[in-house]
């Protein structure tokens, strides 16, 4: 599917757009990527939803990323006898590890992983921090707290603990479970929760084994401060604010959010915002100026993908969401200052020959009348280093094997085409010829940027570029072999 703008859409499916024609229609109004949440919904569900969207995908013959968001260890209190308790300000409140039912003075926490770390004066939120509780004194079984944040509290709500590192693994049961599932299901992203530091990563590529690229998902505080190494473990990163606005004070996520696309650009590597992009459009089939506004910054801080959750998984207007975002996309970046911001914000290259070949690429394109920059990729790197400059024409990456151009959709401004196996520099600019002729990105009067790497099909070897012309009369003429 030939889009109008370079950052990417990612749809969540759950009950609202779970079926054939849901999905496809999704698809065809913006969604590049499509989000399983396996917190929800059983494997034989999940493995339907999946068989729709590599339908749709051949139907359309459009390669489509499916990312499988992991669950991760859920930390909740347990039940009160009377279903709930109202706590008010200044009240003390226990929490421990005895299942006796709780009632205004304390309840269980059938998490002995947090009393491990807590120490005094630590902070423990109850349902999304509407409950606050400041621990006065604490052991290994129990956690004496002073409500500074009152309000109702229930059976089994969440509970966060942002003040600590907290000894749980990313992975729990149920998700490894999960994970093996939708790898041999055949997902082209792994989301990860819960990660707190890099060796949480570890795992998860260790059990994935190359079937899947992992995408680290930042909620916690401590993911924040050990960014760089979580980003040097991961092949891609979610800017996840939800929990990010419940465990941070909610004015420290929008510069949060900046440094992370930041690096993420900085790496080459595709980040995702993410968590009530235009939340009222559950129930509405029109966004707020506000969240309008919120899509925005995201695409001029030029992430990769921006994400909708709920919107199209459970609300009334699925497909009104979609397309709110992509024409929001398209006007944004058809803004003359999305350019010049962009350009400023861009970070200097590395030193390999490949940088230097698509810092390359890119400089013709903006001084030159080229159309597009094709790059041919097995393993998807040079795609994802050429989106890394940001240029102002469209990438087209084209590679012959299908997992990498399923891959590349989560990354901006790919155009990602399956193209048959070439083994001469030659074959290779003909082929890009006529995708970018094709996919109507050029003419036959048109030039457009190739670059490709000798030996072909060898990942990694990137260090040609050609200026070719879309006339295939002039390539077998003017080429060399």
């Amino acid at each position: 599917m030939k889009r109008t703008r370079s950052v990417k859409i990612v749809a969540t499916l759950g009950p609202a757009s779970e079926t054939y024609d849901m999905i496809r229609a999704l698809h065809e109004a913006g969604a590049d990527v499509f989000r399983l949440n396996m917190s929800h919904g059983s494997h034989a569900e999940i493995a339907e939803k999946h068989k729709i969207i590599r339908q749709v995908e051949e139907d359309l013959d459009s390669p489509i990323a499916i990312l499988a968001d992991l669950q991760g260890p859920k930390l909740r209190v347990g039940v009160f006898a009377n279903g709930s308790e109202t706590l008010e300000a200044g009240a003390k409140f226990r929490l421990d590890l005895d299942p006796t039912e709780g009632d205004l003075n304390r309840v269980c926490l059938p998490h002995p992983e947090i009393f491990q770390a807590l120490e005094p004066g630590a902070s423990l939120l109850v349902n999304d921090g509407k409950i606050r509780l400041k621990v006065e004194d604490c052991s290994a079984e129990y956690a004496n707290c002073v409500v500074t944040t009152g309000g109702v509290i229930s059976n089994r709500k969440g509970v966060n603990v942002p003040d600590v590192v907290l000894p749980l693994a990313a992975l729990s049961d149920k998700d490894r479970a999960d994970l093996e599932f939708v790898c041999d299901l055949g997902v082209d992203w792994l989301a990860l929760s819960f990660v707190q530091r890099a060796k949480d990563v570890f795992e998860a590529r260790v059990l994935a084994d190359g079937r899947a690229a992992i995408l680290s998902k930042i909620e916690k505080p401590s993911a924040v401060d050990q960014f760089d190494e979580i980003l040097d473990a991961s092949d891609g990163i979610m800017v996840a604010r939800g929990d990010l606005g419940v465990e941070l004070p909610v004015a420290a996520v929008p510069p949060i959010q900046k440094r992370l696309v930041r690096k993420c650009r900085a790496a080459a590597k595709p980040v995702i915002v993410a968590t009530q992009m235009l939340e009222s459009m559950i129930e509405s089939p029109m966004p707020t100026r506000a969240e309008v506004s919120d899509v925005a910054t995201a695409i001029y801080e030029g992430s990769d993908a921006i994400m909708l959750s709920a919107e199209s998984a459970a609300g009334d207007y699925p497909i009104e969401a979609v397309s709110t975002m992509d024409r929001v996309a398209t006007e944004v970046e058809s803004d003359p200052t999305y350019g010049d911001i962009i350009a400023a914000s861009r970070s200097s290259s590395g030193n390999t020959l490949a940088d230097g070949i698509v810092s390359a690429a890119r400089e013709i394109a903006e001084t030159t009348n080229v159309k597009a920059i094709c790059c041919f990729t097995q393993s998807g790197t040079t795609g994802q280093l050429t989106a890394r400059e940001r240029p102002l024409v469209p990438i087209i990456t084209l590679t012959p094997i299908l997992d990498t151009a399923r891959r590349m959709a989560l990354s901006w401004g790919c155009y990602c085409v399956v193209t048959p196996t070439v083994d001469r520099f030659k074959g290779a600019v003909v082929s890009a010829a006529r995708t970018a002729r094709a996919a109507g990105f050029a003419s036959e009067t048109d030039q457009i940027v190739v670059t490709a790497g000798v030996p072909f099909n060898v990942p990694g070897t990137t260090n040609i570029l050609r200026i070719a012309p879309c006339d295939e009369r002039l390539i077998y003429n003017t080429d060399p072999e």
